[in-house]
């Protein structure tokens, strides 16, 4: 007897079928020199195949290199107007990179820096999961049922972890009573939630991407934390996602 086959699963089997069908994209995204700025914007093959997923993409990079592009003809013109003011070209450059890429979804993290004159550049993330049965990209959190529902599930073995690394990095244990911010133990989904796999059928891990300045100094850098997908992390899970995640 032949079983009824769920509509997301059928969805997502005959995208990926469709890409399968296609010949192999390469990497696209822009990069573009001028005497105002410097900007690069990438994504990698996997997002080349799928056109919507570009479209965004690229719909993205445009609006950014045209903030990008005022602010930096805005500055230029300032100190031109001002002897005591020097003009150094803005810099933005952002790459996409998979996470993880599974028969129903595409994880995707991004790394991005931002330099307009300052002291250094800033750094920060960000990240989306291309929803193969339903076309469309959304936000790990929005795979939760609350961000509250999921820093109670990842709260404490990602403070623990975070905690490992910041003494790792700073050569003394960190003391969260000090009232030193940069001791705090921060929520998780107020940093840059991922999703990740280690078997590529379904998500068993989440990563929290924290960028300078909200764990520690600027020198510290970037911090990367990965907690596993645990039975209190899948109820946190909506329940139409649920199939996704595996402890």
């Amino acid at each position: 007897m032949r079983l009824p086959v769920p509509g997301r699963v059928l969805a997502a089997a005959v995208a990926l079928l469709l890409v399968a069908a296609s010949p192999a994209p390469k990497a696209g995204g822009v990069s573009v020199k001028t005497a105002d700025y410097d900007f690069a914007y990438r994504w990698p093959a996997e997002v080349e195949a799928i056109p919507a997923l570009r479209a965004r993409m690229a719909a993205e990079q445009s609006e950014l290199r045209r903030s990008l592009a005022s602010d930096a003809g805005e500055a230029r013109r300032a100190a031109a107007a001002d002897p005591d003011l020097r003009f150094v070209p803005f810099q933005y450059a952002a790459e996409w990179k998979v996470v993880t890429n599974l028969p129903g979804w595409l994880s995707l993290s991004k790394a991005f820096s931002l330099f307009e004159g300052g002291a250094h550049p800033n750094h920060d993330f960000g990240s989306l999961v291309w929803d193969r049965a339903a076309g469309q990209a959304r936000r790990p959190l929005d795979l939760f049922v609350s961000t509250a529902a999921l820093d109670a599930a990842i709260r404490d073995p990602f403070c623990e972890a975070l905690d490992r690394e910041r003494a790792a990095r700073r050569g003394e244990p960190v003391n969260r009573a000090s009232g030193d911010g940069f001791d705090a133990c921060i929520a998780p989904s107020e940093q840059t939630v991922i999703l990740g796999s280690s078997n590529r059928k379904s998500f068993n891990r989440i990563g929290i991407l924290v960028a300078p300045y909200a764990a520690g100094p600027y020198a510290e850098g970037a911090y990367d934390i990965t907690v596993p997908v645990t039975p209190a992390v899948l109820q946190a899970v909506k329940p139409e996602f649920r199939a996704a995640f595996r402890p």
